[in-house]
């Protein structure tokens, strides 16, 4: 029988709001940690880089860095 990987890497680019505060996806990382919950996989690890937008209209980005592992 051949299992799937014991771990799982993702990432995930959330772009802050232009004006005010907060993230306005944060609903995409929920969604992605609960379709790796689906598949059996809890979240091990994550980890946060933010960096500065260049150019008109755009927000900070934060990128989440997720470790799944298998149940």
């Amino acid at each position: 029988m051949a299992l799937g990987p014991n771990y799982v890497v993702l990432q995930v680019v959330l772009k802050e709001k232009f004006l005010g505060t907060g993230s306005g996806n944060l609903t995409e990382l929920e969604t992605v940690i609960n379709h790796q919950a689906a598949k059996g996989y809890r979240l091990h690890t994550i980890s946060t880089t933010a960096s500065g937008s260049k150019g008109f209209g755009g927000g900070d980005r934060v990128q989440a860095t997720m470790v799944f592992e298998t149940i």
